[in-house]
């Protein structure tokens, strides 16, 4: 059936990246929906209202689609170029008008209902029920009700949405690409740490200056995290730390890579998407497949957490002021004398600790701290598959008995060239039972896990900030809920079908782990001496957490109340730009607001390029139920490892291995025992005291 010559068409197991090339997209995804067109309307024709004879036949089509798509969404990602855009640009369309003729199908859409009322029903597993009843919701705002017109407009307002949000996403990336500082004189490096030095040569390497050294240069700055961080907290030339300041605030926000006219059809787009569909606004939409119900809800949470954290955030502003000796700070000026108050305060820096967290020293660590309290084994199986970047680790992950449960890859490096920014888990392969050629076979699950961290540099390995290490830990704990998951129904296996709001939940729970004693002493090794980090760091580390936590808290609630705003009350034909909007929902989310000619909008990729509109309020609230579920460990006591062994079976058992197969709120009931309480969040936050 399948033209096997093709790599994307393969189907199943691991993807052949060596042999996949940009040429190969057009043709694949022509012929397989052409194929899979041709499956839908016989299922369409002849499916049996059951499980065997409606589920089972379309996941097989769904699943042949996500496997092949999702390399292509893959390599957009980590191995961007300009053959891979135009070739994922020609067939995005057809894809996407794929897409909704199979969520608006009619005849499906009944075949779920008679499923839902039929004697049947009472006997399905909860993870069969939840993936039928989130099939009708999913058909139900993907239009399946619509008619003529109205279906037509819908239909062609998801397909410039699509186009939209990849353009959003591709001038992100350019605009960030484009910028470079070069540096020649030791005047201009004055303050920068021997780190970023050898990395801003690195750099200037990678950009055909063959003769740069860290002692001699020249040496270049790029609005890539790695590089642009540290810059912004060491480099002694206010004047050059307002350039990248500048320039990383103006990305994406004029010239050829402009993201503003996108931003106004974004919003102006799923308005009307939103009054097609019934809704009053986009926000009502977004909520309709999450926890929280309403985005009074949402705001309340927000609110709870904004009257603390705002005086907290004040307090720490005007107490820098004072550091500083200055009546008013740029904000280019922030980072560096936050820096110098830290060391000052706390006396050390967070470049001395880089040198005890090598990528290998931390992924030991990390891999311990699984097996202690969730009690598997983490190995190397490099070699064994092919990667699509030689960086790129591949580890096997066993159980207690020894058995193979899962896969995942690790890249770790930031590749400004290619690789978008930040960092994200996605799945390779879901966990599924299914039978084939009379066999039942199960599939193990295999994640992606991408993080943008500083590379090996010259003979050096990877020296990761204490960030770094953070966000590591919280990709590996979304890897974990994809990989242990015990669910066999691939609707309902490792992150699928749960509830957006609760996605972080894993995540931001393995975060609580890098301060915690056994965890930290596991990994922070000098990767020359091996010599294990002394313990007054670990104090410092202890003592400095919380830091600017207040600032830390409010800036992450400025961005979650700037999207329900956008995508709750903002008017495409009011008066009010979404600029503006931002600068309304500053005044009481910012103790320092914005510079006039910011476009932060502009490059927030999460709500315009990714899946979190009107959802970005869900690090806060998963944070919420993460710092609840790290407390159950703390309250049995860090030091007992039986006692946390026994949590840690038991948030393995339900938060890890339930998937979607429950309700979160009921997977966190089954955990803890109760609702969550967001007295956890602010203790860790150093915040309690303010709200008492």
């Amino acid at each position: 059936m399948n033209n096997i010559s093709n790599p994307l068409l393969i189907g199943k197991g691991l993807p052949p990246f060596k042999d996949i090339k940009a040429t190969h997209i057009v043709p694949a995804i022509k012929q397989l929906l052409s194929e899979l067109e041709t499956e839908l309307t016989t299922l369409e024709n002849n499916f049996q209202p059951t499980w065997q004879g409606l589920v089972i036949p379309l996941n097989h089509i769904e699943e042949r689609l996500r496997w092949s798509w999702g390399i292509i969404g893959h390599l957009m990602g980590v191995k961007n170029s300009s053959e891979l855009r135009i070739a994922y640009e020609t067939v995005q369309p057809q894809l996407v008008e794929f897409s909704n003729g199979l969520s608006q199908s009619k005849p499906l859409y009944e075949g779920f209902i008679k499923i839902r009322d039929s004697q049947e029903w009472d006997s399905f597993e909860s993870a069969q029920k939840r993936i039928i009843e989130s099939a009708i919701k999913e058909a139900e705002l993907s239009g399946v009700a619509l008619e003529g017109d109205k279906k037509e407009r819908f239909n062609e307002i998801q397909l410039k949405l699509a186009k939209l949000s990849t353009t959003f996403s591709n001038n992100v990336l350019d605009s960030t690409k484009i910028f470079k500082l070069r540096l020649t004189t030791p005047e201009d490096i004055d303050g920068l740490p021997a780190s970023l030095l050898s990395f801003a040569a690195q750099t200037a390497r990678n950009e055909g200056e063959e003769n740069a050294t860290p002692e001699n240069g020249p040496w270049m700055i790029t609005l890539d995290y790695p590089s642009f961080g540290p810059f912004l907290k060491f480099s002694k030339r206010e004047d050059l730390r307002e350039k990248v300041y500048r320039g990383f605030i103006s990305r994406a926000g004029s010239g050829e890579f402009d993201n503003n006219p996108l931003i106004t059809e974004i919003l102006t787009l799923k308005q009307e998407l939103a009054n097609i569909l019934g809704y009053e606004n986009y926000a009502q939409v977004s909520l309709a497949k999450k926890m929280a119900d309403s985005v009074e809800s949402v705001k309340k949470l927000l609110e709870e957490l904004r009257i603390v954290s705002y005086p907290a955030a004040q307090q720490e502003l005007k107490e820098l002021k004072e550091f500083a000796k200055v009546e008013e700070l740029n904000p280019w000026d922030v980072s560096y004398w936050a820096e110098k108050q830290r060391e000052a305060k706390f006396n050390f820096t967070e470049e001395e600790l880089r040198p005890y967290f090598s990528l290998n020293q931390v992924l030991e660590g990390l891999f311990g701290l699984a097996n202690r309290i969730f009690g598997i084994t983490i190995t190397s199986a490099d070699g064994s598959v092919p990667v699509w970047h030689e960086d790129v680790k591949y580890f096997q992950v066993a159980d207690e008995n020894n058995e193979i449960i899962a896969h995942f890859y690790l890249d770790a490096y930031s590749r400004p060239s290619e690789k978008r920014g930040g960092a994200w888990m996605d799945d390779c392969l879901g966990r599924a039972k299914f039978e084939e050629n009379g066999k039942i076979i199960t599939r193990l699950p295999v994640a992606y896990l991408t993080c943008n961290q500083t590379p090996p540099i010259d003979d050096k390995p990877s020296l990761m900030t204490f960030g770094e290490v953070e966000t590591l830990f919280h990709e590996f704990g979304h890897g974990l809920q994809h990989m242990l998951t015990k669910i066999d129904y691939s609707g309902a296996s490792g992150i699928n079908n749960v509830e957006w709001d609760a996605v972080e939940l894993p995540s931001q729970f393995m975060e609580n782990w890098c301060l915690e004693k056994n965890t930290l002493f596991g990994m922070a090794k000098h990767y020359q001496t091996g010599e294990t980090l002394p313990s007054h760091y670990y104090e410092k580390l202890l003592a400095s957490k919380n830091y600017m936590s207040g600032s830390a808290m409010l800036r992450q609630l400025h961005f979650s109340l700037i999207d329900i705003e956008l995508h709750s009350s903002y008017n495409p034909h009011g008066d009010e730009t979404p600029h503006q909007v931002r600068d309304r929902v500053a005044q009481t989310t910012t103790v320092m607001p914005p510079l006039p000619e910011d476009q932060f909008l502009c490059a927030f990729g999460h709500i315009f390029g990714g899946g979190y509109a009107a959802g970005y309020y869900s690090y806060k609230w998963a944070e919420v139920l993460s710092a609840d579920a790290f407390s159950a460990f703390e309250e049995v006591g860090l030091e007992d490892d039986l006692a946390i062994a026994k949590v840690g079976r038991r948030f393995r058992d339900t938060v890890l291995s339930l998937g979607g197969s429950l309700s979160p709120m009921e997977i966190f009931r089954q955990f803890r025992g109760r609702q969550p309480d967001t007295k956890p969040l602010l203790r860790h936050s150093g915040l309690l005291t303010i709200s008492n």
